[in-house]
């Protein structure tokens, strides 16, 4: 009995040691457990982490440094392309796939395989990405007043994105430019702070519409066709003086909140999942070392849950001139708010210096753990631990027929017709597509690079048509006009030939070269050299339309007497058919300045209000067109109409003879 006894002790004592083992097992997987509520995955995580594990979360590296063992040993959160940081040239979806799941393998393969965050750069359609559907930018959404539109690139755009494999897009820029001297100026949707508040519903098409009672400030990504969302730069970073880039925004309390801060309260009721701080200052203090602003004001009073980023380098510039004392850099970001930073290049450095001050209890324990808090929150919520690798499954989305059609949409629906005709009664638009011969004129006509503008394939933009796919405006007209019209380009045709050929009338398509932030800044906003001369020796000889290629207003007063048509086309991105869809009138004309077109230089800062208010073009100017379609039904009503008419009289009258008689 004795022997049997402690045999059946043994069996019970065994039961119990894989009982309680299996419980620890399950406890142990508590925070990869996908029915457990976020807050108490987070809890758990954050329970297991060390100190270089959780400051390993907080750091975002570019590709370009990062490999596997980098992501394993060093515990990185993120990994970004900067503009035009690539795989290899013209990569394709299944090439961004491998690249990043390389990363993301690694990043799985550490201690507690916490997956990483990819994000890039995608603010007018995926535009690091050869083959891509490259939508307008936003300075020509903002004129089509269509916040629906907007949420349909959102959602075209994250499918895009989603089939390189990247879950995390740095958009959109909700900055509300003030000055066109700025060279980001193209990246705001308008001068006007209620525009920019209703088109943050590209968040909603970007990340997905979130629940009905969700939680205020809480991050929503809606699922694997879905991308965690960026709102940038906060904050004032498009009312610096004179339109210096990353230069100082003096203005008021007040005039922050009014002019600046609402798009943020909207982003952040859409669930927007991170904030970018912008290289900028509010009144001389720098926005990246702004407690009040960051904690105190984003945090705390707007309940945004979502975590902070840097921009690129963006710490380092905290100090004059920059990286002079990274260390202190380190530090008042932190303490500002910031949760993740873009290093995105020396993270060793940084890492040394940011473990260092927790130990020596300068950054509280605290503020590390917010951070990194914040950075699961969006991961788990984004269903990154559930589904951390990439697949090609969504790989026939990139530059779909689809998104194409609804990016050349956006175009017609952003183009801004300034002027028709020398006078009301002639009209130049639309134009008639049957006539003998056309001429198609310069630097823009059939450059796809300058159709598209920065941040397109490369930080600054491209020359040429190589580069990506789409349409230039040249080939859209040579497809649109009937196959009987002779069209000839040149690019910058002297007054001798325009003479004498017979054109029955002339497309000039001329404008602004490619930038990208600094680079753009400008003074003297005026159009590439050879646009003047080709304006003056076409239009002063052949009817033309002029179109503007530009990421906002420019200098065209001394050349609009002698222009029959005036179009401003944006940056209408890759599909140009949406310029010839209403300049031949298969559309009409619909769209509204967003930003006031000057008249000189010298009259800026100058916005919608102002004192000083006196423009070439005012904010909500656009005429209107009617499509030939239209035209025709109209006429053909009236027509129909008239005889009716004339009918009921001869009736009338035969009646009133036959009684009389």
């Amino acid at each position: 009995m004795s022997s049997a006894l402690v045999h059946l002790l043994g069996v019970l004592w065994v039961c119990w040691w894989l009982a309680s083992t299996g419980e620890a097992q399950i406890e142990y997987l508590r925070y990869k457990d996908p029915k457990q509520p976020v807050a108490t995955r987070i809890k758990d995580l954050m329970s297991r982490m060390t100190l270089e594990e959780k400051i390993g979360q907080m750091v975002q590296i570019d590709r370009s440094v990062a490999n596997a063992k980098v992501m394993k040993t060093s515990f990185i959160g993120s990994v970004l392309s900067g503009g035009g940081s690539e795989p290899l040239p013209k990569a394709t979806a299944e090439d961004w796939v491998n690249m990043i799941n390389e990363f993301q393998k690694g990043a799985l393969e550490s201690r507690l395989g916490i997956p990483m965050i990819y994000g890039i750069d995608a603010v007018h359609g995926h535009n690091n990405v050869y083959n891509a559907t490259i939508f307008p930018h936003n300075v020509g959404l903002g004129c089509t007043r269509d916040p629906d539109l907007a949420q349909r690139i959102g959602a075209a755009t994250a499918l895009e994105v989603r089939a390189t494999g990247i879950p995390y897009v740095f958009a959109p820029c909700i900055a509300v430019c003030r000055d066109p001297r700025w060279g980001r100026c193209y990246e705001s949707y308008s001068e006007d702070a209620k525009i920019v508040q209703e088109m943050t519903e590209i968040i909603s098409g970007l990340q997905g519409s979130i629940p009905v009672n969700s939680r205020k400030g809480f991050p929503y990504v809606g699922g694997k066709t879905k991308v965690a969302a960026c709102a940038k730069h906060f904050v004032g970073d498009g009312g610096t003086a004179k339109g210096v880039n990353e230069n100082n925004t003096l203005i008021d309390w007040h005039g922050l909140l009014s002019i600046h801060m609402p798009a943020y309260s909207d982003s952040i009721i859409k669930g927007v999942s991170t904030v970018m701080v912008s290289y900028s200052s509010w009144n001389g203090a720098k926005m990246h070392a702004n407690r009040d602003l960051v904690t105190g004001f984003l945090k705390n009073t707007l309940k945004f849950k979502g975590f902070v980023i840097s921009d690129w380098q963006g710490i380092d510039r905290i100090t004059a001139p920059p990286d002079s004392n990274y260390t202190y850099s380190v530090q008042a970001s932190i303490e500002a708010g910031v949760d993740m930073v873009m290093v995105p290049y020396k993270y060793d450095e940084f890492i040394q210096d940011l473990t260092l001050l927790v130990k020596s209890n300068i950054i509280p324990m605290e503020r590390i753990d917010d951070a990194v808090e914040r950075i699961l929150l969006v991961k788990f919520t984004m269903g990154l631990f559930e589904n951390p690798l990439a697949d090609t499954s969504l790989v026939n989305e990139l530059g779909s027929q689809e998104h194409r059609d609804l990016a050349r949409e956006a175009v017609r629906k952003s183009l801004v017709l300034l002027k028709n005709g020398k006078n009301e009664s002639t009209p130049l638009l639309p134009l008639p597509k049957k006539v003998p011969k056309i001429l198609v004129a310069g630097s823009h006509a059939d450059n796809l690079g300058y159709q598209c503008g920065g941040w397109t394939i490369k930080w600054q933009g491209f020359s040429g048509n190589s580069d990506t796919r789409g349409t230039t405006i040249l080939s859209a007209i040579k497809s649109t006009v009937d196959p009987s019209t002779e069209v000839v380009f040149r690019d910058n045709p002297d007054n001798e030939f325009v003479k004498s050929n017979n054109f029955e009338y002339a497309v000039v398509v001329v404008g602004e070269p490619p930038y990208a932030e600094t680079a753009g800044d400008s003074l003297a906003l005026t159009m590439m050299e050879s646009g003047p001369n080709v304006i003056n020796n076409v239009c002063g000889t052949v009817r033309c339309v002029v179109v503007i290629i530009s990421g906002r207003p420019i200098v065209i007063e001394p050349y609009v007497s002698t222009i029959d048509a005036l179009v401003a086309a944006w940056l209408p991105g890759t599909e140009g058919q949406g310029v010839t869809d209403v300049l031949f009138g298969d559309y009409g004309f619909t769209g509204k300045l967003a930003r006031t077109w000057f008249k000189s230089v010298d009259q800026l800062p100058m916005n919608v209000g102002d004192p000083h208010y006196d423009p070439l073009y005012p904010f909500g100017f656009g005429l209107t067109t009617e499509s030939v379609k239209d035209l025709v039904a109209r006429s053909t009503s009236a027509a129909i109409s008239v005889r009716a008419c004339i009918f009921t009289i001869m009736v009338t009258l035969f009646i009133s003879l036959y009684l009389t008689g």
